[in-house]
């Protein structure tokens, strides 16, 4: 008889139902009692035929008042359950009071009146019994009260219409229980089978905002999180950062994809071990994370937090196959200095991250003022680049390329330089980013290259040309094919061409860049690396790419004679080349000192502007011996 408490979301469900039937067992209460009340108006005391009547439907009233305020409310489990065992208490009383209160009328009455009194308490009764359909307890209590005084009272009267009436009453109840257990059953299971299905519901909700490798929130989880912490920021600082891992993809091809996915697990573990309460990481796929701080601190303090996640990611991960070690990039923006909207406010974030990759890598950076001023820069560039005339506008400069041994020039080097009509003359640090980004970098290739073997079709046959380029010039083989046209239309030797790649772009997609290159390479061409010690490539990358020149970057060349890091690390780079019989020249060699202890070193090509900044192609005579004669055209 008590109200079952293990099923917390059966208790909820049989609250709601019942709850919608209170209306409707109160009136079916008050309705048939001052009926019945009506019937004895003039035969019974006024205490008993007005006095009771009134009674009990001021307590009905209270009941359905307390309905009425508590109707929208959702109780707990705890709350749904003691709610249920009071009203079992409940039905006790009031089915305990009608049924002494109705028998009470029966010595007032002829036997018209008297059969009005069956009726009442068996038509009340089974109502009320109905209603508790939800509440298999509390239906028992109410057919167990009645019958029992129903059928006790009723036999002994000895009347046999009575009698008859009051076991037709005791097995219409067995029956209408039996009903009741059965639709119970029924609704229990469906309480059940929804309550597994809101579960499953749940789990596959938790599971669409889960990163499946790490464990943290995936894309759609952060931008739903982003835009709830915006909508609840008001004037309060909120700030994104967006992270990316610098060398993780040298790691995967390398290591391999087992490797790589426990070095992500590994990170992500790091990145929530440094969140707090205010701070939600997130993983955007692939090697990029992402955090919001909410109530974030000053810029300063901001700034400490993505230093100290970058510092955290340059510790090396000591996994079940292989110790390596990485670095991470962070660009942070805050809501409202920096941004006005969500997006704005992510967008500024990985503007920041791709500043911080190209300035100062492994570090944290903050937008500012300085890089509204450039994106707007930016994007006039973008304007007046995607309209050029790129034959017209774009011009070829080149860098002579020295054998410090006999001081000839062994090859120039071809450098892009833009003279726009609106703009003026535009920096290649500024145009060829740009280029990439919209699209036009390898109709920049192509303009540039044909210059290039125009003017190198002119210079003596031992006199090379070295031209760089871009990741998406090596990430399709339709731009291969092209740049491949491009040299047999030429006239030109291709063995005297050396295309540059840096290290970047050779790891943006290494299956197809050993590919291209491979392509280049059967054409007769050389491969140089460029930027060489400054990315993240292997050695066996190196040799499985058949390069034939690395080019040694220009930070480790300044200060070289009063560096003694430095210097050990361009004499090691030296040997390295040497072992594995590849070319090497070293770039930026800009006075007499870094060349003289290149030399003692045993370099032998030298770049730079000790030598010469890059020049037209008018002034490339000054660069050859007096005797060599510069072909003319045709």
């Amino acid at each position: 008889m008590s109200v079952p408490s293990g099923n917390t979301e059966l208790l909820k469900a049989q609250f709601k139902v019942f709850s919608s039937h209170v209306p409707l067992m109160y009136s079916i209460i008050i309705i048939n009692a001052w009926a019945l009340a009506f019937t004895f108006w003039s035969a019974a005391p006024v205490w008993l035929s007005v006095h009771i009547p009134a009674f009990l439907t001021l307590i009905c009233a209270g009941r359905l008042v307390l309905w009425w305020r508590s109707r929208h409310k959702v109780p707990t489990p705890e709350q749904a359950h003691k709610a249920l065992t009071r009203t079992n208490q409940f039905a006790f009383l009031l089915t305990s009071g009608l049924t002494i209160w109705a028998l009470s009328l029966y010595p007032y009455g002829d036997a018209y009146m008297q059969g009005n009194i069956a009726f009442f308490l068996a038509i009340t009764g089974l109502g009320v019994i109905i209603c508790f359909q939800p509440l298999p307890s509390t239906a028992f209590i109410v057919a167990i009260v009645l019958n029992t005084a129903f059928v006790s009272y009723f036999s002994l009267a000895g009347i046999t219409a009575f009698v008859g009436m009051a076991l037709n009453l005791l097995l219409v109840s067995i029956g209408l229980l039996l009903m009741l257990m059965v639709q119970f059953r029924h609704f229990s299971g469906a309480v059940s089978a929804q309550t597994k299905l809101e579960a499953a519901n749940r789990e596959n909700a938790r599971l669409a905002n889960l990163d499946s490798l790490t464990g943290l929130a995936n894309r759609r989880q952060f931008f739903t999180q982003l835009d709830t912490l915006f909508s609840e920021a008001g004037s309060r600082r909120l700030a994104v950062g967006v992270i990316d891992l610098d060398g993780f993809k040298p790691i995967n091809d390398l290591y391999g994809h087992k490797v790589g996915d426990a070095l992500l697990r590994e990170v992500g573990q790091r990145l929530s071990d440094l969140a707090d309460s205010k701070t939600f990481i997130s993983r955007l796929g692939g090697d990029e994370f992402a955090l919001t701080v909410a109530d974030c601190p000053d810029d300063a303090r901001l700034l400490s937090l993505g230093e100290q996640i970058c510092a955290a990611l340059r510790t090396p991960f000591v996994l079940q196959d292989a110790t390596v070690q990485i670095s991470g990039s962070i660009g942070l923006s805050v809501y409202p200095q920096q941004a006005t909207d969500v997006q704005q406010l992510y967008e500024r974030a990985d503007y920041a991250l791709y500043q911080s990759k190209r300035t100062n890598r492994g570090h944290a950076l903050l937008f500012s003022t300085e890089h509204v001023l450039a994106i707007e820069e930016n994007h006039r560039l973008e304007q007046v680049l995607s309209k050029a005339d790129l034959e017209t506008e774009l011009a070829v400069f080149f860098q002579p390329i020295i054998d410090i041994r006999n001081q000839k020039t062994m090859a120039f080097e071809a450098l892009a330089r833009w003279s726009s009509p609106v703009l003026g003359r535009v920096s290649p640090d500024d145009f060829i980013p740009v280029a990439e980004r919209i699209g036009l970098i390898s109709e920049l290739t192509c303009v540039l290259l044909k210059k290039a073997l125009a003017a190198a079709c002119h210079w003596p046959e031992d006199v090379g040309l070295s031209f760089s380029l871009s990741t998406h010039d090596i990430s399709s083989s339709d731009g291969v094919a092209t740049i491949a046209g491009i040299i047999l239309s030429s006239g030109i030797d291709p063995r005297r061409i050396d295309f540059e790649i840096t290290e970047t772009a050779m790891m943006y997609d290494f299956k197809q860049a050993k590919a291209s290159i491979e392509t280049i390479k059967r054409l007769g061409c050389g491969i140089a690396l460029d930027d060489f010690g400054t990315g993240y490539s292997s050695l066996s990358q190196l040799h499985a790419l058949s390069l034939t020149k690395i080019k040694i970057d220009r930070s480790f060349v300044s200060g070289l004679h009063e560096n003694p890091a430095s210097y050990k690390i361009v004499k090691s780079l030296l040997a390295l080349s040497s072992d594995m019989g590849l070319g090497c020249v070293i770039e930026g060699v800009e006075t007499r000192e870094e060349l003289d202890a290149l030399e003692k070193l045993g370099g032998i090509l030298v770049q730079g502007y000790f030598y010469s900044p890059p020049v037209p192609e008018t002034e490339i005579a000054r660069f050859l011996p007096a005797d060599s004669q510069i072909r003319k055209a045709g």
